[in-house]
């Protein structure tokens, strides 16, 4: 078995090689950042993938797109500070089979792994609890965010510039001002401020 870890940090990608090697005896090659991982992926074609969502470039999100467009039966599974159900629901709707908050205990990982890798979905047990919560209410205006307007906005929540986030997804600053402009329309603010505010309350822990 061959695993790939996608992260952008070398001390978590460290700790996850050396807990799933230990119990899965497998081959495990690493990734820093999308572009790579994508490379990677490519000529390995491992049986599971590890992903972050933060990444510098491509984002996660992106990232299982475009995994699974290389191979639909890739099997993903989220690894992530996000334990908010918004990112949850959305790497499953792109395609993720397992979704595992990096608070979680690190059993809930191992368990992940063999459920995706046994062709069923994972997600750890507080995230599972937040995303049955919130699928019980209604008109969530996040989730009618696309993945790149999801991505801004949260990168606004860290107090990026819109330079900032042109520069690191790859992309023009009008077409990220242009797309603030939909997203204020889609959640009925009206200052990039207000989506300041409404990411650090809502998108960050």
């Amino acid at each position: 078995m061959k695993l790939l870890i996608i992260d952008d940090h070398a001390v978590v990608r460290t700790g996850v090689r050396k807990l799933l090697a230990e119990q899965f005896g497998c081959d495990i090659v690493e990734a820093s950042e999308g572009a790579s991982g994508l490379d990677i992926f490519q000529k390995h074609r491992p049986d599971v993938v590890i992903l972050d969502l933060n990444l510098d470039g491509t984002g996660g999100l992106e990232i299982i797109t475009k995994l699974l467009a290389m191979d639909p039966k890739a099997k993903i599974v989220v690894f992530t500070t996000h334990s908010e159900p918004v990112y949850a629901a959305r790497a499953l709707k792109e395609g993720a089979r397992g979704y595992v908050s990096k608070s979680a205990p690190s059993d809930e990982l191992i368990v992940a792994v063999r459920k995706v890798l046994a062709g069923r979905q994972y997600v750890d047990q507080e995230v599972a609890s937040r995303l049955a919560l919130c699928q019980l209410g209604a008109g969530d205006p996040v989730q009618s965010l696309s993945t790149r307007e999801l991505e801004i906005l949260r990168k606004l929540g860290e107090g990026c510039s819109l330079s900032d986030i042109a520069d690191s997804l790859g992309i023009a600053y009008k077409t990220v001002a242009n797309t603030c402009g939909t997203i204020k329309q889609k959640l009925g603010v009206e200052k990039t401020s207000d989506l300041i505010r409404f990411s650090v309350e809502n998108l960050r822990r």
